[in-house]
């Protein structure tokens, strides 16, 4: 199938309009050089509603779209909690994490292992992060954005990949994380539109015509089992949704870890002008979250009536987009190349952020902004790296800023080329691209999550703890995984992390942290949160409830 003209217009005019957004989003004032607080960081003035929508855009990439479709078409709604369960984390993070990470004034999650723990493990958690971030995260999105392209547009698929990097790359490579958030809003609300789009059309066709909610009620009526959300041993699904865990076991697991510690993810908030503008726009992010099943999962279930058969189940979203007339099929398209573009480029700022910051500036002795002024405040040397021959040498300063800038630049490029290069040999052969990352992803979120929460929450835990939780969770993960197969990933997620915990808190006991090495203050920080976000957390807790209940 192919664009009608009025199709490619339309992208072309959602593509043009885009990157001259975020390059004049990303413009300075006359006679200020960017520095890493700037490219960055956003220069830690990040309003509410960049910080929502960004957070979203980072999230719905073409994973969520075309991967979470494809697995609502295979497993049906269940496959709605990692969104719905998503708003209760991010209550959590807003409420208790923030506070501790802007309190101290965090940049990246690896300068936090290092200030609570020590430099060893900040530096083995930023090699793993960019690894990650490149080879899984990375890869997937733009793979599955190039099937979307090739499935609808009929764009050769090698062609279509290398576009959509590209572009993400070029988008955001001037202006850093301020070039993505600012634009973000944009983004979300373009792809938030699409996928209402095209969840509307397929289900009026369910319904002959007659509506959406005749739609919806025949979608019910013809495929019930696909309206399950907590399933039964035996169910399509429970391996990967097994029953109860999704509410109380392993799948917190990889939220929190997800939500909470995942650099690409939680940099938004970290670069907020306030706690308080944080806190906004992490439940903006929640009620967005809410809503994003009827976005991402519905037109996957309408599948199961309008195309069955499907193989790869990943089809989903692409076929259903069969079902739009011109002009709507290129606004939908520019939604998904939006939400293709705003993650890409969200994990291009990351990599650059991790590699720069916590690899490149330590094994360098380069300073950064931060804790130069740091030292300047008192603090000497506390990085260990060499102070500038003078505080007020601001010619060094200045030339020391535009050097990370750079290499933030050169170092996103090599990971977009990195990334395209292995897509196809990585992804190629997979029919489920999204249970894929889950999988993967799911063999260290037990690790991560024990060393965040125990570094976050308990003083006594040591970095000897925190590195034996890590090993742990890869090698007790993968030895689950090859000697007890049927055994739900994430059940297995769950037992992983109660046995690193438990193995965490014994080493550390054991194996106390170096005096004065824990640089992390949690004095003074109130976990008190302002009405309005009260009365919006009860708002967001009480629709869940309803939403269970309906569909248990």
């Amino acid at each position: 199938m192919d664009l009608a003209t009025i199709d490619a217009i339309v992208v072309v005019i959602y593509a043009i309009g885009i990157f001259g957004l975020a390059q004049w989003v990303s413009r300075e004032k006359s006679g200020h050089a960017k520095n890493s607080s700037d490219y960055f960081l956003a220069s830690k003035d990040l309003p509410w509603w960049a910080i929502g929508a960004s957070l979203i855009a980072a999230n719905i990439s073409a994973e969520q779209i075309v991967g979470m479709s494809g697995a609502g078409y295979r497993l049906g709604l269940a496959i709605a909690s990692y969104e719905w369960m998503a708003a209760l984390t991010l209550l959590i993070v807003g409420k208790y994490f923030l506070p501790i990470f802007l309190k101290n004034e965090i940049y990246t999650m690896p300068q936090f292992l290092e200030q609570r723990y020590g430099p060893t493990i900040r530096t083995l958690m930023a090699i793993f992060w960019i690894a990650l971030y490149i080879f899984v995260n990375l890869t997937s999105i733009v793979w599955l954005g190039s099937i979307a392209v090739n499935k609808v547009a009929g764009v050769d698929q090698d062609v279509a990949l290398y576009a959509l990097g590209g572009f993400a790359l070029l988008y955001q490579l001037y202006g850093g994380l301020k070039a993505v958030a600012l634009t973000d809003i944009v983004q979300v609300t373009l792809l938030v539109l699409g996928g209402l789009i095209i969840s509307g059309l397929t289900l009026n066709e369910v319904g002959g015509g007659q509506g959406v909610w005749v739609g919806f009620t025949a979608l019910l009526d013809q495929a019930p089992e696909k309206f399950n959300m907590i399933l039964e041993p035996g169910e399509i699904g429970y391996q990967e949704l097994p029953g109860i865990a999704v509410l109380v076991g392993g799948m917190w697991i990889a939220n929190l870890s997800y939500w909470g510690f995942n650099q690409y993810i939680i940099q938004r908030a970290l670069a907020a002008r306030s706690l308080g503008e944080a806190q906004k726009g992490v439940v903006f992010a929640a009620f967005l979250k809410l809503l994003m099943p009827a976005v991402v999962v519905l037109p996957g279930l309408a599948a199961v009536i309008l195309a069955p058969g499907l193989d790869p189940a990943d089809e989903a979203y692409p076929t259903m987009m069969h079902y739009l007339p011109p002009g709507l099929l290129g606004l939908v398209f520019a939604a998904l190349m939006a939400a293709v573009v705003a993650s890409t480029a969200s994990k291009i700022n990351s990599i650059a952020t991790i590699f720069t910051l916590d690899l490149y500036a330590k094994y360098r002795r380069v300073a950064t902004r931060a804790e130069d002024e740091e030292r300047v405040a008192g603090d000497p040397d506390a990085a260990g790296h060499v102070p500038y021959p003078s505080a007020e040498d601001e010619s060094l300063r200045a030339a020391n800023e535009k050097h990370l800038v750079l290499v933030g630049r050169i170092a996103a490029a090599a990971a977009t080329v990195i990334a395209l290069l292995t897509a196809r040999p990585l992804l190629g052969g997979s029919d489920q691209a999204f249970q894929f990352i889950q999988e993967f992803s799911g063999f260290f979120t037990p690790g991560i999550t024990v060393i965040f929460l125990l570094g976050l929450f308990w003083k006594r835990a040591s970095e000897a703890g925190a590195i034996a939780a890590a090993i742990a969770s890869v090698v007790l993960s993968y030895a689950f995984k090859e000697f007890m197969p049927d055994f739900p990933f994430m059940n297995r997620m769950g037992l992983v992390f109660l046995i690193a915990l438990a193995l965490a808190v014994v080493l550390s006991l054991a194996i106390p942290g170096a005096a004065g090495r824990d640089r992390i203050t949690t004095a003074g920080i109130s976990y008190r949160t302002t009405a309005g976000f009260n009365v919006a957390a009860f708002g967001v807790i009480a629709i869940l409830v309803a939403l269970y209940a309906t569909w248990w």
